[in-house]
């Protein structure tokens, strides 16, 4: 009886301590909340906006999978701009919903004015074939809400500068880059801030106006329809500020995809000052997959090598190799044999065994290719995410190699290929981008005998592998009497 008091009352405890535990971990975080938001309020206080008459500003909005991405991107952005001391503020347009420390962080950190907003609500989210992802865009229309500035150049966060473009806020009420023969693109616009203009766009989105994508550029390209017509931007050697809409030259915004064809920038028109990067939302510059795949990507992360640093995923990087080399280290010294686990019963039950442990196998070496490439952090560098990528994968591989007793270098057929891939992606001596699409064609081409003479090596000696002894009987052989196991 005493036992079962004795053992009621440590339960006792240890749900107390539990509980004091849970309540010093939400009163901490409480307190940090309290603390960020006065820290915030402190901050806004003791800085005089605006410090400049003109401003670069770009937006964040909450609710996709890639918010944090774009965060990175969003500080990379700010930063490089610094870095080149242009003339104007560094504006965040940042929906409400954005995290507290995230505001700190591009206020404190990157020096940059975040002006709050509540999301524009988007009329257009249940037409048909409208991309979830562009939901939010809408709030880019509070750029001519900043009233307080004589011209706002707004930006995407993908964008890359080259160099100092001040001059563009010498443009006029509209200015924007014809990218596409007939469509100018959203991704860098310049304009005259106006409550007028951004009222009468907000009620245009409150009564349908047409808009064929449902996101910014549709609702924006509609809005200014005759910019196609308006003369060509130069901006006046007297400094002074034009009136009216007019295109911008393609070199404020060059389109990635002109650079892959020669490799080369092979811009004529105006300055080559701004690369943005449209296109597949998989391959943008700051995944690190992009790069060799993409070569502009690299250019993106020596930015953010200089101006923000990669501490933020760094641990993740280091732990997962310690990891993969503990992996690698145990299979070498333990080299697990699946014989000491399997014993036969019957025979109508080993076609089933047989098919079971292939299946295992082959799904185990495809595991040891694709979870490693899940699990990196997507912002790392490209030379430690293919690195970290490698470094896994081989060692997910000899867990095969080792476990169902597999030729190493037949499994490691796929791993070597992807490393020459890399490798034949990454030279740096291609005339043009044909020629490297044609080089990449024909590794692949040469590299698909030896593949499929490795699968089928593999296949081979699994299937030897499990009809020895040693794991289960050949098939024909006397059976033992049922129930009696064979351990080895």
């Amino acid at each position: 009886m005493a036992s079962s008091e004795r053992k009621i009352s440590s339960l006792l405890l240890k749900m107390l301590l539990l509980l004091l535990f849970i309540l010093f971990v939400d009163e901490t975080t409480a307190y940090r909340e309290i603390q960020q938001q006065q820290e915030h309020k402190q901050l806004q206080q003791n800085d005089y906006w605006p410090r400049h008459r003109n401003a670069y500003a770009t937006m964040m909005y909450m609710g996709t999978p890639r918010d944090y991405e774009f965060y990175v991107a969003t500080r990379v952005l700010i930063r490089s701009l610094a870095k080149l001391n242009v003339d104007a503020d560094l504006v965040v347009i940042a929906s409400n919903d954005v995290p507290l420390h995230w505001v700190l962080a591009l206020e404190q950190e990157d020096g940059a004015r975040v002006v709050r907003v509540e999301n524009l609500n988007n009329p257009y989210k249940d037409q048909p074939h409208f991309d979830r992802r562009f939901k939010l865009t809408l709030n880019k229309l509070y750029a001519w809400s900043l009233v307080d500035y004589d011209r706002v150049v707004m930006l995407d966060a993908d964008n890359l500068f080259l160099r100092k473009a001040d001059e563009l806020f010498q443009c006029g009420q509209f200015c924007a880059v014809f990218i596409n023969p007939c469509i100018f693109h959203t991704g860098l616009f310049v304009l005259q801030p106006s409550n007028v203009v951004f009222k009468d766009m907000v009620h245009q989105i409150e009564i349908g106006k047409d808009n064929p994508d449902g996101a910014d550029q549709g609702f924006i390209g509609g809005y200014y329809p005759d910019l196609l017509d308006k003369p060509m931007f130069h901006p006046p050697t007297n400094g002074t500020s034009l009136e009216g809409s007019y295109r911008l030259p393609l070199g404020y915004q060059m389109d990635a995809s002109y650079y892959y064809l020669r490799l080369r920038w092979n811009v004529p028109c105006g300055p080559n000052s701004v690369i943005t990067f449209p296109g597949a939302p998989w391959l943008k510059p700051w995944y690190w997959w992009s790069w060799p795949v993409l070569p502009l990507g690299f250019q993106w992360h020596e930015q953010r090598l200089n101006n923000l640093g990669y501490a933020a995923e760094m641990p993740m990087v280091f732990i997962q190799s310690i990891i993969y080399i503990g992996i690698i280290a145990v299979t070498r010294l333990a080299r697990p044999n699946m014989s000491k686990l399997c014993y036969r019963r019957t025979d109508k039950n080993l076609s089933l065994i047989q098919a079971g442990l292939k299946l295992i196998a082959i799904w185990s070496i495809l595991a040891a290719y694709t979870l490693p490439f899940f699990i990196i952090p997507c912002t790392v560098h490209p030379l430690a995410g293919w690195g970290l990528y490698l470094l896994g994968s081989f060692a997910l591989c000899s867990i095969a190699v080792n476990a169902f007793m597999l030729p190493m270098l037949h499994v490691l057929t796929p791993w070597l290929g992807i490393f020459g891939v890399l490798l034949v992606m990454a030279c740096p001596w291609y005339p043009d981008g044909v020629v490297r699409a044609l080089a990449v064609f024909g590794y692949a081409f040469c590299c698909a005998p030896f593949a499929w003479v490795s699968i089928t090596k593999v296949m081979t000696c699994l299937q030897v592998s499990l009809e020895r002894e040693a794991f289960i009987p050949r098939l024909g052989e006397s059976s033992p009497p049922s129930g009696f196991n064979k351990l080895y």
